[in-house]
């Protein structure tokens, strides 16, 4: 009996741990449950949070494509794209009553000086036509020989060695330039590869010509933010103020800058070189206005420049013989300014001035309204020039035909946007209107300027006040075309904000009511 009555207690015990032992799992189960929900619940709070500041950074870039639509006159009345915080700093695209929950872009670009030095940021898009196009090199090369490599040069830290060596990365040719390279030294490399031969794809494409490293391309601007951080320098030490060896030649070349044909209006220039000269004129008198301009225009395409140093009379215009062809085709519009033409009468030959004089103060008449109506060209786009107003100053130093008298005026004069109130400026021509070169010198420089493109790179970084969550993205946009054409994305949200939230623009006061 007392047996049975043991064996009973001890049954009782062991139920009574098991009983407590389940009941222990089951609490640290049901705690690491709760666990497990409050970590899902803060994964999914922050994926949302991620979420959405990756929809600011689109509204950024949608707001950006939406100011390329718009007419040059409007975009100016908003304070331009080159700097202007009030249209790229800090913008709200969430409201909320807590001012640290407001979801906001920014709109940045690397600022550069005179020197080509890092001078902070600045709120506004980045024109491409400021780089140099890598895929004209060899269109410029056919006009002047060797003008490639002179080009190439311009940029910072540029050898002879380099840079025909990607002068023969994108040639179609196997014939190895002075100090450049094709595919016998590329396969003997390990792995072994070929030449392209061909236009590039990518700027990182270059990484696999000879002598260029992530380094000289890149600089040491590991999170793409236009400056070099402390931890990013070698040393833990900023690396200088110097754009080529912070932000590598990647600052200063590109593949997509083009222009647009067309003039301040929107409207397709017209072609001085068609075939049809009546509908050349009746074009140019409406678009013009000035029956001696466009009359002028028909006599040289039919009789050609004249060289004659006789008593020439100026032109007045006058009856224009459409049966006559127009064998003669502009190389550039800067070939009507003071030149002139022998045409045939019932008195004999007859010697014209051009109505395009050559000198300053006449120029500042007609030199806008002519360079910003007519073209040589149909072409839709124009190739890749430099702008004149933005490039740095070692690219405008390695055009061409520039001299250094010439760079030290320019420096010291442009604008990075043409006043509204000067539109002699939106031309590249508007250092020849105000003195800086001849018209000779001007025809040297012309193929290698422009005063503006029309394809633009836009860094957006979209973010909270709080600081918790940002979204960045470097987008180029072709505004060419209508509306503007997203021509790369590229994600570098995995890279951080990389700026300080005071940087990007904050507004701490006021609430929602």
């Amino acid at each position: 009996m007392m047996r049975a009555l043991a064996t009973q207690r001890r049954s009782r015990g062991v139920v009574l741990i098991i009983v407590l032992v389940v009941v222990a799992v089951l609490a640290l189960g049901a705690y690491a449950f709760a666990e497990l929900m409050v970590s899902q619940r803060s994964a999914s709070r922050l994926t949302g949070r991620q979420l959405q500041a990756r929809v600011l950074a689109e509204s950024g870039v949608d707001m950006v494509r939406f100011l390329l639509g718009q007419p040059r006159s409007e975009r100016e009345a908003a304070g331009g794209l080159f700097d202007n915080a009030q249209q790229f700093q800090g913008i709200t695209v969430f409201d909320d009553p807590d001012p640290m929950e407001r979801g906001k872009f920014t709109v940045l670009a690397p600022n550069l000086d005179e020197d080509d030095q890092l001078a902070g940021i600045r709120y506004g898009l980045g024109d491409e036509s400021a780089r140099l196009n890598l895929n004209l090199l060899l269109v410029a090369d056919s006009k002047l020989p060797g003008s490639g490599r002179t080009l190439l040069k311009g940029v910072p830290g540029m050898t002879d060695d380099l840079a025909d060596a990607i002068l023969d990365w994108v040639d179609e040719d196997e014939e190895p330039r002075e100090f450049g390279c094709e595919n016998e030294y590329y396969s003997g490399l390990t792995p072994a590869y070929r030449t392209a031969n061909r236009p590039l794809m990518t700027l990182e494409e270059l990484l696999l010509v000879r002598g260029i490293t992530p380094e000289v391309l890149f600089g040491y601007d590991v999170n793409r933010n236009g400056m070099v951080d402390s931890n990013e320098a070698p040393g833990g030490a900023t690396a200088g103020t110097d754009a080529s060896v912070q932000l590598g030649w990647s600052q200063f070349l590109t593949l997509t800058s083009k222009e647009a044909n067309l003039n301040a209006a929107g409207e397709p220039r017209i072609n001085i070189n068609q075939d049809d000269l009546q509908a050349l004129y009746d074009a140019l008198t409406a678009r013009l206005g000035n029956d001696a301009w466009a009359s002028y225009i028909i006599a040289y395409r039919q009789n050609g420049p004249s060289s004659g140093t006789g008593q020439a009379t100026d032109w007045q215009g006058g009856n224009v013989d459409f049966n006559r062809p127009g064998n003669t085709k502009f190389g550039q519009v800067l070939d009507l300014i003071g030149s002139k033409v022998q045409v045939g009468g019932n008195g004999g030959n007859r010697l014209y001035n051009s109505p395009f004089p050559n000198n300053i103060v006449a120029m500042g008449a007609y030199l806008p309204m002519l360079l910003d109506n007519v073209s040589v060209s149909d072409t839709p786009v124009l190739p890749g020039r430099i702008n004149i107003n933005q490039a740095p100053k070692n690219l405008l130093q390695a055009i061409p035909g520039m001299t250094e008298q010439m760079l030290t005026e320019i420096l010291s004069r442009r604008v990075p946007e043409p006043d509204v109130n000067l539109p002699i400026r939106r031309h590249e021509a508007w250092l020849m209107a105000e003195g800086i070169v001849t018209l000779e010198e001007m025809k040297l420089l012309a193929p290698f300027l422009c005063a503006g493109g029309d394809v633009y790179r836009a860094q957006v970084v979209g973010y909270f006040q709080g600081g918790a969550m940002a979204s960045r993205v470097e987008v180029i946009l072709d505004a060419t075309e209508s509306p503007p054409r997203v021509l790369l994305w590229r994600d570098l949200s995995h890279l951080g904000r990389g700026f300080a939230i005071d940087t990007l623009g904050v507004d701490l006061a006021g609430t929602l009511p």
